[in-house]
């Protein structure tokens, strides 16, 4: 059974950027999903704009009937910090022999350290790290030892093992933040070809980022 990944995110709003990363990801590592999981309460933010059930409706309406893409709940069920570490020990438990990929930005891979428990999520899931304009992986320091003992270039690598190996491919760089798309909403702009039509619905009939950023 080919790998599946796992896209966390606040998706505040969710936006073409992180469906195009998805969806390429799915095409290059011959993902058989891509489960998408808004965190509930998100460690490494204070807070989000958009509510819990918002950011949810947004992200089911955005993914729509894309085959593949799916999205799994249990991190706003959760009460707590939405640590990626207690998500993949659930997965791991529920699907043992499973090749699990957790799909990050490069900048969340630089603050990887900082991340609760990090040391384990090599034991529990591949990491997948969708390059992005600007940054480039770190060759020296506790990242930089990380890639030489567990990176790999080989799609198939994913496949033939459950995790441990870091995998970094590049992607469309679409210059889409979640930040600056609740900014332009906030002072009145249109958010459309930003994100699907369906998410810019709910952002309009819900008002949730109006004067607000």
């Amino acid at each position: 059974m080919h790998p599946i990944g796992i896209f966390g995110g606040t998706f505040d709003p969710i936006h073409y950027g992180h469906l195009r990363t998805a969806f390429e990801l799915t095409q290059a590592l011959r993902l058989s999903e891509v489960r998408f999981m808004p965190a509930g309460n998100p460690p490494h933010r204070d807070i989000t704009v958009a509510s819990p059930e918002l950011r949810l409706q947004m992200v089911r309406a955005a993914i729509g009937q894309q085959p593949g893409f799916n999205v799994d709940d249990r991190e706003m069920r959760r009460a707590g910090p939405s640590y990626s570490v207690d998500t993949l020990t659930e997965l791991r438990s529920e699907m043992p022999q499973r090749s699990l990929c957790l799909i990050v930005g490069m900048d969340a891979f630089l603050s990887l350290p900082t991340w609760h428990q990090w040391q384990n999520i090599l034991t529990l899931s591949h990491l997948i790290v969708a390059h992005r304009p600007g940054w480039r992986a770190p060759a020296k320091g506790p990242l930089g030892e990380l890639l030489v003992d567990h990176g790999t270039g080989r799609v198939d690598d994913l496949h033939e093992s459950n995790s441990g190996r870091i995998f970094i491919h590049a992607v469309t760089q679409l210059e889409i933040s979640s930040t600056e798309v609740r900014k332009l909403i906030a002072t009145g702009r249109d958010p459309r070809y930003l994100m699907p039509d369906a998410v810019r619905d709910i952002i309009q009939q819900s008002g949730c980022y109006l004067q607000r950023a």
